[in-house]
């Protein structure tokens, strides 16, 4: 598979939650990560939206997002500038 990332994400396994709305958060597991974007894990992506904020607390990380693809459990993030 041809590599078309413009910068290497780093494996890792991370707790994290995706937040919208100011609702509480979908649970996730961060697979791997850049500054750049990210592979999520859920365990449904049913209600999660194509913009939210990914936060991971032990990185004291709080990023917005929006989703490039999906596929059953995963989906693939890039992290937009902060409003």
């Amino acid at each position: 598979m041809e590599e078309r990332r413009k910068i290497v994400r780093h494996r890792t396994l991370k707790a994290g939650s995706i937040s919208f709305n100011r609702a509480g958060g979908i649970d996730c597991r961060v697979r791997n990560l850049s500054p750049a974007g990210a592979c999520l894990e859920v365990a449904s992506q049913f209600g999660v939206p194509d913009d939210f904020v990914l936060v991971v607390e032990s990185d004291h990380l709080q990023k917005p997002c929006h989703v490039i693809w999906r596929a059953a459990t995963r989906m693939g993030v890039e992290f937009k500038p902060a409003a």
